[in-house]
């Protein structure tokens, strides 16, 4: 931080919630952690309310695809991030509408939060390209969200101006 109304442009540490943990919450992170999307700004992670224990394979090949790390990505509990020796958040985002509606635990240092609801592609039913399709049109929409994010000039935005580009990047609608 640099003082109280504003954050220096080092890193910035990203959580990324969802309820299983496993689909959305798992891109966003590593889209996050891309520097070629967001200039190595930012430190992502995410977790779920109610982890499913595994990244969903479409997911997974999705991030292949397009030459993200996948190695270390796991389906975890939001719990990990609510204790005091977890890495302190700045940002923290909900990416589906279970999560929001939930009770959250008190994250350590007070971070920005805003809820950027994503359709869970997960949740798509029917033949295989279906379903590969929900998840590129999920990918898409998260990266241009998180493109959206990382081009805020962090350094110069008060708090409550951050966080109404914040809220607006959740809400505006994103050109494929």
């Amino acid at each position: 931080m640099v003082d109280d109304n504003q954050l220096a442009p080092a890193m910035l540490n990203v959580l990324f919630l969802c309820t299983a943990n496993s689909a959305r919450s798992i891109m966003a992170e590593a889209l996050a952690n891309d520097p070629r999307i967001t200039g190595g700004t930012f430190r992502a992670f995410s977790a779920g309310s109610h982890p499913g224990g595994a990244v969903h394979p479409l997911a997974l090949e999705l991030l292949q695809q397009h030459h993200l790390p996948t190695a270390g990505l796991r389906s975890k509990s939001w719990d990990e991030f609510a204790r005091a020796d977890a890495p302190q958040m700045h940002f923290v985002f909900t990416v589906c509408d279970q999560a929001r509606g939930e009770a959250c635990p008190v994250w350590p240092g007070q971070p920005m939060t805003a809820h950027w609801g994503v359709p869970d592609p997960a949740a798509i039913g029917g033949p295989p390209e279906a379903q590969r399709r929900a998840f590129r049109d999920t990918f898409h929409l998260l990266r241009r969200r998180i493109e959206l994010f990382a081009s805020l000039p962090f350094d110069t935005l008060s708090p409550m101006t951050l966080q109404t580009h914040l809220d607006r990047i959740g809400t505006a609608p994103i050109d494929k």
